[in-house]
């Protein structure tokens, strides 16, 4: 059972009202790993299910579930690479494991995109997963600029890298296939 306070759902909303305190807490707490992984798989399900609610192929309801956890364990990685060494600043003290249980819970406005089979599926579904992306992205921001003890510009600057380094290797990955 959860101390007061650490329940998951109740993690979970302060997560997603980006609380800076919150994301310093789950930063010191190896523990919160295990919620931390909850939380991106809850998100992931919650992809897949609102694209077979949706009527989508079964690829995209694939992709959307394993997308969170690549994103999540990859752009976790290469945030922390970046974060640690090239926009390194004078506060920064982390490991790959802080940056990942923060950036696991920014993946909490993510349940959202269970809701994108709402009709139109093309302009209410559609904005409702943009939003939930966003809302996750700016999580992400967050989680990363509290893991790495950056101010936000420095934050921005490493999510952005990272995920364009993923984008990369991922692109190379499916473009060496035969």
């Amino acid at each position: 059972m959860s101390p007061p306070g650490r329940s998951l759902p109740r993690r979970m909303l302060r997560a997603v009202t980006l609380e800076a305190d919150f994301y310093e807490e789950v930063e010191a707490e190896p523990r919160s790993i295990r919620q931390a992984t909850v939380v991106v798989l809850l998100a992931a399900s919650a992809g897949a299910l609102g694209s077979a609610l949706a009527g989508w192929p079964a690829l995209r309801v694939v992709l959307d579930l394993v997308e969170p956890l690549v994103l999540w364990l990859g752009g976790s990685l290469f945030a922390y690479m970046v974060g640690a060494t090239f926009f390194r600043g004078p506060e920064t003290e982390t490991d790959y494991a802080e940056v990942l249980r923060t950036t696991g819970f920014a993946f909490a406005p993510g349940l959202l995109r269970v809701f994108a089979f709402l009709p139109p599926v093309d302009r209410v579904g559609f904005s409702i997963t943009v939003i939930a992306d966003l809302w996750v992205l700016a999580a992400g921001v967050v989680a990363v600029r509290q893991a790495l003890d950056f101010t936000t510009l420095r934050a921005i600057g490493t999510f952005g890298t990272a995920y364009a380094l993923l984008w990369l290797v991922l692109g190379g990955a499916l473009f060496a296939l035969p």
